[in-house]
């Protein structure tokens, strides 16, 4: 057995012994990334310890620490108290908002998980609030940073860009960006009617600022919520509903700190303001300058619990850490695999097949699978120089081609191993986090079996470009 298949098979026991004896994957991961990296692949220390992602690592801590101390001194109550006023209190109409945030920021130049990983935390929150399904919010988000993913000023689109220009392969800036943006707001469509959206348009709107506060309670996917005055409950079903007669209140207020106590506006103290102020500096920082999102969230955090060290003491302990265990584990190991080349074997295996479309449609499955555990752009700065040669025939439209593997190769980011899923599984608050990872990795695996299918049928088989 070659020792690239052996490690494939590991990797399959890593995941049947996590979800069956619920241990976390990312413990077993760097288990199995010591054994196969020590006994098969013939690597020392360095050489395991060479995939672990550890920007990864410091963006899942910095901003989940520094959205810690938000969530504690009231500062996403106030903001999603903010965005309900947007929409003149239309709940349904939050998740759109989220999307199309996220889409903006990453087509004008922004890194998808930095994008992800500025709306997620407020998104989570209000979903949170409002008894909305933290699934469909947290896909919302993912799928809108993709969608705009591939502009050509984005980051993304550059690159993928440059790769065709490259290798000498016809290329469609525009196709390639409108490839990416209509299947991912199809897709946030579906999520949007099953997983509760028609529910949330049947609420109505609920009371903002002086219209006073409302009793409600409702089901959403992933954790429960006390009931009661501004509060919802769950149960884990994956939708939201509003009891009959009844609509969420925008915000829990708390009388003597936020509001004038007759159920008016939020006001905001020094700590929300610094706190505001350190939220609009870290995306200035990572969007205008360049900065990492994780660096520059632990630095604003650290300043503010300097400055108020009473909202920020439970701040640390708030940080997800089971989460960045798992999610660093599995993507140690993945380097592991990289670093034996067993992604360029499979990729070379299924380049050597010689029925063009079948082996288009391979290389958009490896590119959905491997991306779901590891970056999605490397992955088609692989995957795109391999299909050269079958394109060179010219039974392939190299333009959907190119944007096929594209929409593969991002779609499923969603997965809680890749960086953006990772990120909205840390940012949720208050729901039963292994019951959300489930819920990720069931609805993954679903877009990692349809949507390479879907997309080569849809811009490979008719011959684009």
């Amino acid at each position: 057995m070659s020792p690239e298949l052996v490690s494939i098979l590991v990797l399959v026991v890593v995941f049947v012994i996590a979800t069956t004896r619920s241990v976390n994957m990312g413990a077993l991961a760097f288990a199995a990334a010591f054994g196969v990296g020590t006994l098969v692949a013939d690597l020392d220390a360095d050489g395991i310890f060479a995939g672990f992602p550890g920007d990864l690592f410091v963006v899942l801590v910095g901003v989940t620490y520094l959205f810690a101390i938000a969530r504690a001194n009231g500062t996403t109550d106030w903001l999603v108290h903010a965005a309900v006023r947007l929409v003149r209190g239309r709940v349904a109409l939050i998740p759109w908002v989220m999307f199309a945030l996220t889409g903006a920021l990453t087509a004008i130049g922004a890194v998808s998980p930095a994008a992800v990983a500025i709306v997620a935390p407020i998104a989570l929150s209000f979903a949170t609030r409002y008894a909305i399904s933290p699934l469909l919010m947290g896909t919302m988000v993912v799928h809108g940073a993709q969608a705009g993913g591939f502009s050509p000023i984005s980051i993304y689109g550059s690159i993928v860009n440059g790769i065709v220009e490259r290798e000498g392969l016809p290329g469609s800036e525009v196709g390639l960006f409108l490839a990416s943006l209509i299947a991912n707001l199809l897709i946030a469509s579906v999520l949007f009617a099953v997983l509760g959206g028609r529910k949330l348009w049947a609420r109505g709107s609920v009371p903002v600022d002086g219209d006073g506060p409302a009793e409600a309670t409702g089901t959403g996917a992933g954790g429960a919520a006390e009931k009661g005055p501004g509060k919802s409950t769950g149960t884990g079903t994956g939708t939201g509903t509003g009891t009959a007669g009844t609509a969420p209140t925008a915000v829990a207020v708390r009388p003597d700190q936020d509001s004038d106590g007759t159920g008016g506006a939020m006001r905001l103290t020094p700590a929300r303001i610094a706190t505001l102020v350190a939220l609009v500096a870290l995306v200035v920082a990572v969007l205008g300058f360049d900065l990492d999102a994780g660096l520059t969230a632990v630095s604003l955090a650290v300043v503010l619990s300097t400055a108020w060290p009473d909202d920020s003491r439970r701040a640390v302990g708030e940080i997800a850490w089971s989460t960045v265990l798992l999610i660093c584990g599995v993507l140690t190991y993945v380097g592991v695999l990289e670093e034996m080349g067993t992604i360029t074997w499979a990729g070379e295996g299924v380049g050597g097949i010689g029925v063009p479309l079948l082996a288009a449609v391979l290389l958009c499955y490896i590119g959905a699978i491997v991306s779901a555990f590891a970056s999605s752009v490397g992955i088609m700065g692989a995957l795109i120089p391999l299909a050269v040669p079958f394109l060179a025939q010219g039974e392939i439209g190299a333009v959907g081609m190119v944007a096929a593997l594209a929409v593969s190769a991002t779609v499923v980011d969603v997965s809680p191993f890749s960086t953006n899923g990772a990120l909205v599984l840390a940012a949720a608050p208050d729901v039963d986090r292994e019951r959300f990872f489930r819920q990720l990795m069931v609805y993954g695996g679903i877009v990692v079996a349809a949507v390479p299918a879907l997309a080569w049928l849809v811009l490979v088989v008719p011959g684009f470009g």
